[in-house]
């Protein structure tokens, strides 16, 4: 193929990504709170393609960039303009789907939302006497005229437009915006008296008694409506105050360049220019919303008590067998042998226990951990600042860059600091992206090193709805790789010979193009070449070089991609062994393996990086070897449920679309994640073999 056809597009792969979301929601087999936390989601994802995504796209649009090629072979306009198209269909979709179908069958399930236009008179004069009382008192109007320049519109906020004119003036139209403070509840709940979930918009409560904040005036018309801006910050790494530089690239992000502008469908058109005269949006992201703006707040609704009929079947975490006895070190069970966690269908407890026992443990000397996400509530964080205040040795790599994420991260730190940890803020001009945790503990027999690496972070709220794998070891190369790999991080130190761990950016990128280069090369050779990876995006392009070669070649290579993927599979010529998987369902697929046949002699991997140039460029990352047997057949079993996979999987086409994958007459249905929760639930509550012995009390004598 011409080196300019050989690669999808990022962001319209992104996009793909996306309709895989809101599929979903489109699928009427699903439960409808499921459906409409979906919808929910699109929103969120949509939001953050604005500001992340779309942005970088958008800055190549200057004249000098005019003729530069993408690696899809489209110039920077050409994908623009696709973009605005898709994106209009996508979100014509969404609301399609929740006006004609969710909100609907929310109705007959006792929901109702009701607008200023559609509110029974019956709850206006407790709603009156609500806002008169309470949300007014909160509510800042702001003029705009000559002295009162257009106000600053924070991004991602909702706002009321209103056109009013004064008795004196009755010819003379005057314009003011109303933010709708992001403290209140998006949802008022009204007494409908029997009990059913009965709402107003706050922004529509707004709009219906907005005349008292305006007294003497009359309002004409008013206009819901909605920025989002660009969220990158640039920031100085040299700088000698990291924190700080971060602090302040906060404060400018909120100050981000407008992209997109949302306003109701009928809004009115002078509101609309007036409107986009004030605000430099991008030309052609101006979206007209058939709907409630923003449905990434219906997840408050998806989650609301009760309502089990109407919600997916709920799967606690079950606690790994290894560690469900509470009175045995986790010391003594890492030690005896190597652990697997397949999160989130088994407990995250373990980690938190890993880090909690470490605190207070006498025998440990040292805790060491790369902090990139956790929760705002983190028991990881509390136990590392209670370790710290037993005396122990705590350094904690946290990466202030971490988007989205930047401004918690800055809080715990200090925290962290103040509670007498050392805080490392990761390296110069990279992102400490790696898992992993390491304890040092004075045993009988000498120092022992026990080491937790990891796919995803930890964070005990996300370790509930992302798929993950951990590695809990005591074995001395892990432990050794570990210590080598903080010194590296926090000190001045040579990467030393690895003797179990791979990392990026030093070795990750030619690991992984050694081990497919030597699957084709067995291929060539007469052998059998295969590769399974999964990963969460197939970006790099000199990766892909190569799987297209060892496709060539013959080997057999079986990718399961969740989101964006720049290759093309089944072309002929290039790619037509290669097959591209996606999996959307309940929990979000996060974890990364990858499986190389290598003649019989399987090599199994874990690893917090996706094959995308930020993780084996510019990123700190870790790859680690699944060793024991044991652990290799689990996940293997892991990939065997994943790839019979035929109700949530998706196939990549050679155009870049997805379709479901065609179950057969007579074919049974097999939907990953379930199967995994079912896997894991039998093998860790499955019957010892041992008489289980009841004590039943005796009965009080009459």
């Amino acid at each position: 193929m011409k080196e300019e056809k050989k690669y999808h597009n990022r962001e319209l792969s992104w996009l793909e990504f996306n309709y895989r979301v809101l599929e979903e929601a489109l699928d009427k087999s699903n439960p409808l709170l499921e459906r409409l936390k979906f919808l929910s989601i699109f929103s969120s994802n949509l939001d953050e393609f604005f500001m992340v995504r779309l942005s970088g796209l958008l800055s190549q649009l200057k004249p000098e960039y005019a003729s530069l090629k993408l690696p899809s072979g489209d110039t920077a306009l050409e994908i623009v303009t696709r973009l605005k198209f898709r994106i209009n269909e996508l979100v014509k979709q969404q609301y399609d789907c929740f006006n004609t179908d969710i909100l609907p069958n929310l109705e007959k399930e006792g929901f109702q939302f009701y607008t200023a236009q559609t509110l029974p008179e019956k709850y206006i004069p407790a709603l009156k006497e609500l806002f008169s009382t309470k949300y007014s008192l909160m509510l800042t109007p702001m003029a705009i005229d000559p002295s009162h320049p257009f106000p600053f519109i924070t991004g991602k906020t909702l706002n009321l437009l209103v056109r009013l004119f004064s008795d004196k003036q009755p010819d003379l139209p005057l314009y003011a915006i109303i933010p709708i403070p992001t403290a209140t509840p998006r949802f008022l709940r009204l007494d409908s008296g029997d009990g059913k979930a009965t709402f107003i918009y706050f922004e529509e409560a707004v709009k219906l008694f907005s005349s008292q904040l305006f007294v003497g005036y009359n309002i004409d018309k008013t206009c819901l409506f909605r920025i989002t801006r660009d969220a990158e910050i640039a920031v100085d790494e040299e700088d000698s105050n990291l924190l700080t530089a971060i602090e302040m690239g906060l404060k400018l992000r909120e100050r981000g360049f407008p992209i997109r502008l949302e306003v109701e469908k009928d809004a009115d058109e002078d509101l609309l220019l007036f409107l986009q005269r004030n605000n430099m949006f991008c030309e052609g992201f101006d979206f007209k919303i058939d709907g409630p703006l923003d449905l990434t707040d219906f997840m408050e609704i998806a989650c609301i008590d009760g309502y089990l009929n109407l919600k997916s079947e709920s799967f606690p975490p079950i606690v790994n067998r290894a560690f469900q006895d509470s009175k045995m070190s986790i010391f003594d069970i890492i030690r005896n042998q190597d652990h697997l966690l397949f999160l989130p269908f088994e407990s995250f407890d373990p980690v938190i226990r890993f880090i909690s026992e470490a605190a207070s443990d006498k025998k440990v000397l040292a805790i060491k951990m790369t902090l990139y996400r956790t929760s705002g509530d983190s028991p990881i964080i509390r136990a590392l600042k209670k370790a710290a205040e037993n005396g122990k040795q705590v350094t904690v790599v946290v990466e202030l860059k971490a988007r989205f994420d930047e401004a918690r991260n800055i809080t715990w730190a200090k925290q962290l600091e103040q509670a007498g940890c050392h805080v490392i803020y990761g390296v110069v001009g990279l992102k400490t992206h790696g898992k992993i945790a390491l304890i040092v503990r004075d045993e009988e027999d000498g120092i022992n090193r026990y080491v937790h690496l990891a796919t995803g972070n930890y964070n005990d709220k996300t370790a509930k709805i992302y798929t993950d794998i951990g590695l809990f070891t005591a074995k001395k190369k892990f432990g050794s790789d570990a210590s080598a790999i903080f010194n590296l991080l926090t000190g001045y130190s040579e990467p030393p010979r690895w003797k179990k761990l791979v990392t990026a950016p030093l070795d990750l990128r030619s690991f992984f193009l050694e081990k497919i280069k030597r699957e084709a090369q067995n291929a060539r050779s007469g052998g059998k070449g295969q590769i399974i990876a999964k990963m969460n995006a197939l970006i790099d392009t000199k990766v892909i070089d190569a799987l297209y070669e060892a496709s060539c070649a013959g080997v057999e290579i079986i990718l399961i991609v969740r989101g964006m993927c720049r290759l093309k599979a089944g072309i002929p010529g290039l790619s037509e062994n290669i097959t591209v998987r996606s999996i959307v369902d309940v929990f979000l697929e996060h974890s990364r393996i990858f499986w190389f046949h290598n003649q019989g002699n399987d090599e199994l991997f874990l690893a917090s990086a996706d094959w995308m140039e930020r993780n084996l460029d510019k990123r700190v990352e870790i790859l680690f070897p699944v060793d024991d047997p044991k652990l290799v057949d689990e996940v293997k079993k892991v990939l065997e449920i994943i790839l019979n996979d035929n109700k949530k999987t998706r196939l990549l086409q050679p155009n870049g679309t997805y379709k479901h994958i065609q179950i057969q007459k007579n074919e049974a249905e097999h939907r990953s994640q379930l199967e995994l929760y079912d896997f894991f639930k039998k093998r860790n509550t499955a019957d010892t073999g041992k008489q289980q012995i009841r004590f039943v009390p005796n009965t009080k004598p009459d």
